[in-house]
C-alpha cells in the first residue's frame, strides 16, 4: 500500500536513500517501542525502524543499536545497515524476504538446530558496543519503578533473596561473555529458505551465552525437550550444568523482564496491554521460584558432568 500519512511522508523524504523515490510503505507487525516500515522504491527494500517509547527509563542505547546491528550484519546473521539518523529517530537497514516465526515454529523440523546455529554465528562474531546484565537491569528498572510511584506486581519483591540466589550460583562457573542479541522471542527470527536471519538489536550487548538461549527459550514458549534440544544443539553434546544454567537464565529473563511490562503499563501512551504482557512473565518466574525443580537447578549449575 501507498502511505497517505502527509506527516510519515515527509519524514521519509528526509532520508537520503529514500529522497526522490516513488515508494510504497507498508508497517510490519510487532516492535513495541519501533514502528518497522517496509519501504519498497526501485532501488531496493528497506526497513525503516522509527524509534519510539521512552528509551532512557527503559534502558535502550540507540547508539549502541545502531553499532550492534552492524557488528550483526559483519557475522552474517543480521540485515545490513543501510542508513542511521538519530536525529530523526530512525535507522534504515535492508529488508529481508523470509517468513517470519512464530511460537509454533519452533516444533518444525530442524528448526531448534538452526536457531542453535544462528545464536552461535552471532555469538561467534565482532565483540558488541556495551554490555548486558539483567542483574543489573532488574535492579535499575525496580529504582525505575520505586522512584516514579509506578505499581508493581503483588508478591514481586517476595523473591529478592532467590534472585540473589540465583546470581550467586551462576557466578561459580562464570564465562567470557559474547556478542547476545538478549531479545530473541519469536519475530525476531526471519527464514529465508537459506538463512535464519536474527533481528531487532535495541538490547544488544555482550552477555553470557546461556541468557540468549533462555530468554528465547521462555519468550517462544519451548517445552522441555525443546529446551535440551537448543542447549545440546548450542554446545554440541548433552551438559547438565550448561541446561541448568539455561534454564536460571530464564528464570532471570522473566524476573527481569517483567519489570519492563511494569514501567510500560505506567509510563507508555502506546496502545497495548503492558501490564498483562509482564505479570505473565512474572507468574511465570513465580512458579519457577516456588517449585521444587529450583533447588535442583541451582545445585546442577555450579556442578561438574
Amino acid at each position: 500500500m501507498t502511505s497517505t500519512d502527509p506527516d510519515l511522508e515527509a519524514l521519509l523524504d528526509r532520508v537520503p536513500v529514500l529522497q526522490g523515490l516513488e515508494r510504497t510503505v507498508a508497517k510490519l507487525p510487532g516492535g513495541l517501542t519501533n514502528q518497522n516500515l517496509h519501504v519498497t522504491t526501485a532501488r531496493g527494500d528497506y526497513v525503516v525502524r522509527r524509534f519510539r517509547g521512552d528509551a532512557e527509563l527503559l534502558g535502550i542505547d540507540r547508539d549502541a543499536e545502531h553499532a550492534n546491528t552492524r557488528a550483526a550484519a559483519e557475522a552474517g546473521v543480521g540485515a545490513g545497515v543501510v542508513d542511521y539518523l538519530p536525529d530523526l529517530g530512525m535507522l534504515v537497514i535492508d529488508y529481508i524476504d523470509g517468513e517470519t516465526y512464530d511460537n509454533a515454529s519452533f516444533a518444525q523440523p530442524g528448526v531448534v538446530d538452526r536457531v542453535a546455529d544462528a545464536c552461535r554465528r552471532l555469538h561467534r562474531g565482532p565483540r558488541f558496543s556495551g554490555d548486558f546484565d539483567m542483574f543489573a537491569r532488574q535492579a535499575r528498572y525496580r529504582r525505575t519503578v520505586a522512584d516514579n510511584g509506578y505499581q508493581v506486581f503483588d508478591g514481586y519483591d517476595d523473591f529478592d533473596d532467590a534472585f540473589g540466589r540465583v546470581q550467586a550460583a551462576l557466578e561459580v562457573r562464570v564465562e567470557p561473555t559474547v556478542p547476545c542479541n538478549n531479545d530473541l522471542l519469536a519475530g525476531n527470527f526471519v527464514d529465508d529458505g537459506e538463512r535464519l536471519w536474527l533481528i531487532d538489536y535495541e538490547y544488544s550487548g555482550n552477555n553470557d551465552a546461556c541468557f540468549e538461549l533462555g530468554n528465547t527459550a521462555t519468550e517462544c514458549e519451548l517445552d522441555g525437550d525443546q529446551v535440551e534440544a537448543l542447549t545440546t544443539a548450542y554446545f554440541g553434546r548433552p551438559l547438565r550444568h550448561k541446561l541448568a544454567r539455561v534454564r536460571l537464565q530464564a528464570l532471570v529473563s522473566e524476573y527481569g523482564w517483567s519489570l519492563w511490562g511494569a514501567i510500560q503499563a505506567s509510563a507508555s501512551t502506546l496502545d497495548h496491554d503492558f501490564d498483562t504482557w509482564g505479570r505473565e512473565r512474572f507468574e511465570k518466574a513465580a512458579r519457577t521460584f516456588g517449585s521444587a525443580r529450583f533447588e535442583a537447578l541451582l545445585e546442577d549449575v555450579v556442578r561438574d558432568d
